[in-house]
């Protein structure tokens, strides 16, 4: 029986993160991983392929729309899926490597298998059991699915079928219009794919900001990307190759079919915690099935903690990836900190969406007194240049101390972008503070400043 001073649940960017962050803090550190990579979802069937798919077909949609326009003349590239498929595959290799390479440098055991707990400072992998003065519940999350709806990864898929068609469909049908529907509908839509988006609300992306969901949604449709929104679906029939999509219009009940060759359930997530023991260990739950935890991230049961898609807050491999950071300190016996009111949302579609802090919607049911400065990215010279002038930088800020309290970008690296606002946020920066530093010239960071100018006097290119 091995000892140690912390044992990890899970492999992905929470629970790798948190053993690197331990093992450099001197913690004697294993982490348990049942796939037969590390990096969990996110690496293997997640935020990773996903980037390179998209990366992929946007260069594809550079090339048959926007190289001529420079010059570059001569037939559009054709896909070859199979090879674009090991290009994604190839990725996904050299990051969870590079994961296993930083394990060994850390000398952080690997514990090979599924775990669960027996009890307090006990983690049992297949016939071994392991003592740990401390566990660290990273078990991340899986796709949720609706009653009616049975996945089969072939014609009905989670996100991880999507990522591995044997072919491009023809149709398909996206059922759930938040980030990983619109990212994955983005792909094949531009690849060639009709792709019809099925939402249940009325409004795509729920929880942005409403101006953005508007000109999000109006830009996807100038892309090809069909929309039914205010639609509850019923179920779906799974044929041979084929699916059959049943829905119900809340306005008025009535009942509607949609033929497709693939359908991706894009409905969520939920936390992954089966089979970790922990009914029977007596740990906490909420409602809707996250892990209870306590401001240092320990559950009620003393010595096991749960970071990640296993509780509570945004499901975000980089809020993950700070909590793992934070309770690393904490058992190290230093102080473990996440700004839960500046972790940063980005939907890698083209154009890139990025948002942190408040919505215009969160300040108004507050009470709040805001002012909004915005800047659109037509007035950026760059933006122009590279064929990326659609969307805008809203920056929104407190009307009497300046005090930037969010920001919400549509355009070219929004994702990036964001960042230098984050900063700003985290070291309770003014809007003015952001108006008055130096931004170089062309970038597409000028119009964050130029946002910024709006909240003040104005804009100068507006």
């Amino acid at each position: 029986m091995a000892s140690y001073d912390v044992i990890i649940i899970g492999s992905g960017p929470g629970g790798y993160v948190c053993a690197i962050r331990c093992a450099q803090l001197g913690l004697k550190t294993a982490v348990v991983e049942g796939r037969e990579t590390l990096g969990g979802t996110c690496l293997n069937v997640g935020c990773i392929p996903s980037k390179a798919l998209l990366h992929a077909s946007h260069m594809l949609h550079e090339a048959e729309h926007n190289f001529a326009k420079m010059g570059l003349k001569g037939k559009s590239p054709s896909v070859d899926w199979k090879q674009m498929l090991a290009y994604k595959d190839d990725v996904i290799g050299q990051n969870t490597k590079g994961i296993e390479f930083l394990f060994k440098k850390n000398k952080i055991d690997w514990l090979k298998g599924w775990g669960s707990i027996p009890e307090a400072g006990k983690v049992k992998v297949g016939d071994d059991t392991h003592e740990a003065k401390n566990i660290i519940i990273a078990s991340g999350s899986e796709s949720s699915s609706l009653p009616g709806v049975e996945i089969d990864e072939k014609v009905v898929v989670t996100s991880t079928g999507a990522l591995e068609l044997p072919k491009v469909p023809k149709t398909m049908v996206v059922i759930g219009a938040g980030v990983i529907g619109l990212e994955m509908g983005s792909v094949y839509a531009r690849l060639g794919t009709e792709v019809t988006v099925v939402e249940y609300l009325d409004a795509i992306t729920p929880g942005m900001d409403g101006e953005v969901q508007k000109n999000f949604q109006k830009i996807l449709k100038k892309q090809g990307i069909n929309f039914v929104m205010g639609a509850a679906v019923q179920s779906v029939d799974a044929l041979k190759t084929k699916a059959k999509v049943n829905y119900k219009l809340r306005k008025d009940d009535s009942e509607h079919q949609l033929d497709a060759d693939v359908v991706l359930v894009a409905t969520g997530r939920k936390p992954y915690v089966d089979g970790l023991g922990l009914d029977a260990l007596g740990v906490e739950m909420t409602k809707r099935g996250q892990i209870k935890t306590d401001d240092h991230w320990q559950t009620n049961i003393k010595g096991v903690y749960a970071i990640g898609d296993a509780i509570e807050g945004p499901m975000l491999a980089h809020k993950a990836e700070d909590e793992g950071m934070a309770v690393a300190c904490v058992l190290a016996g230093q102080h473990g900190h996440v700004n839960y009111g500046v972790i940063p949302g980005v939907i890698y579609t083209h154009p890139e969406v990025a948002n942190v802090g408040e919505t215009e919607e969160n300040l108004k049911d507050q009470g709040r007194a805001y002012k909004v400065g915005k800047f659109s990215f037509m007035g950026n010279g760059r933006a122009k240049a590279n064929f990326a002038g659609e969307g805008f930088v809203k920056i929104l800020a407190d009307k009497e101390t300046d005090r930037i309290l969010g920001a919400h970008i549509i355009g070219p690296m929004a994702g990036d972008l964001i960042h230098e606002i984050c900063v700003a946020m985290e070291f309770g920066a003014s809007a003015e503070d952001l108006a008055l530093t130096c931004h170089a010239h062309p970038t597409y960071s000028e119009a964050v400043r130029e946002a910024a100018l709006a909240c003040g006097d104005g804009p100068i290119h507006s």
